[in-house]
C-alpha cells in the first residue's frame, strides 16, 4: 500500500477515537493490508499523539493466549503503546471517553534497563525488571463491533485504552509468575480467573517476545517504561456503573470503577 493509503487508514482510526465513532473492520475494505502496514498505521497515529504533547509511558501486549486469539479470531500477540494520559491512577474510569471498552487482568512491568537486541531471553527480563504489579488493562476498539482481524487490531494501537496499576510490588525473581493466580470480580460476583502460564507460559516470554518484536521495527523497550504482558483470562465487556475488583495470589487486589 501507499503511504498516501496508510495515513488515509490512520486518519479514519484517529477521528474514531476522537469522535467515539467506530468503524468498519479495516481488512474489509483492504484486503491487501497486512501487518507490516498495520504497524505503520500505528505508528502514524502514535507520532501525531506524541507531537500533540502526549507522552509514551510503555507498551502493551496483546493476544497473547489461545483463548483471547480464538475469541478474537487471531494466531499470534501483538502490541500497542501506552500514554501517561491512559494511567487511571485512581481507579476511575470515564466510560464516556470510550467506545466499546472491556477488562483484562494482568500482570505490568517496569523496567530498570533497557531491553533491546533481538534475541532477548527471559533472563534477560528478569534482570531489566524493576518489579512487578497487578493490573486492569481497560481495552477499546475503533473498530466496530469488535470484529477485528490481527491487521486491524495492530493498526488500532493494539485496541489499547487505559489503564490500572496496582500497588503491591515484587521482584520477578521472588514469585513464580506462570503460578500467580487471579481471580476475577464484577460488583461483588465472580466472572472469571486464570493464572499466568495463561500469558504465553509465562508473563517473562511475554515481555520477551515483545522486545524481540519490536527491535523487527527499530524500537527498544526504555528504562522506566511499563510493559503490560497480557491478559490471565478473556476481556470482559464493560460499562458505566460497573465495577470491577481482581484478586492475585501474590499482588494483592487493584480495582477498577467505571463511571
Amino acid at each position: 500500500m501507499t503511504d498516501r493509503d496508510l495515513q488515509k487508514l490512520a486518519d479514519m482510526l484517529y477521528l474514531a477515537e476522537w469522535e467515539r465513532i467506530p468503524v468498519p473492520p479495516l481488512t474489509e475494505s483492504c484486503g491487501e493490508l497486512t501487518v507490516d502496514d498495520a504497524y505503520a498505521i500505528q505508528m502514524k497515529n502514535i507520532n501525531r499523539a506524541v507531537a500533540m504533547g502526549y507522552q509514551i509511558s510503555g507498551k502493551k501486549i496483546g493476544l497473547t493466549s489461545v483463548g483471547i486469539q480464538s475469541q478474537f479470531g487471531v494466531n499470534e500477540p501483538d502490541y500497542g503503546h501506552l500514554f501517561t494520559a491512559m494511567d487511571c491512577r485512581d481507579g476511575i474510569v470515564e466510560t464516556a471517553e470510550l467506545i466499546q471498552p472491556r477488562i483484562e487482568a494482568e500482570l505490568a512491568f517496569i523496567l530498570r534497563s533497557d531491553l533491546s537486541g533481538g534475541k532477548v531471553t527471559v533472563g534477560d527480563v528478569h534482570n531489566a525488571t524493576e518489579y512487578a504489579v497487578g493490573a486492569f488493562e481497560i481495552v477499546d476498539s475503533r473498530v466496530a463491533d469488535w470484529k477485528i482481524k490481527l491487521a486491524d487490531t495492530v493498526a488500532d494501537n493494539a485496541s489499547s485504552g487505559r489503564y490500572i496499576l496496582g500497588e503491591k510490588r515484587l521482584g520477578v525473581k521472588d514469585v513464580s509468575l506462570p503460578d500467580v493466580s487471579m481471580k476475577l470480580f464484577r460488583k461483588g460476583g465472580f466472572v472469571g480467573e486464570g493464572t499466568g502460564a495463561y500469558v504465553q507460559g509465562d508473563p517473562c516470554a511475554a515481555v520477551a517476545w515483545l522486545a524481540n518484536r519490536l527491535w523487527d521495527y527499530g524500537v527498544t523497550l526504555k528504562k522506566g517504561q511499563i510493559v503490560l504482558s497480557g491478559a490471565f483470562s478473556a476481556a470482559l465487556p464493560a460499562q458505566k456503573g460497573d465495577v470491577f475488583s481482581v484478586e492475585f495470589s501474590s499482588f494483592g487486589t487493584v480495582k477498577a470503577e467505571f463511571r
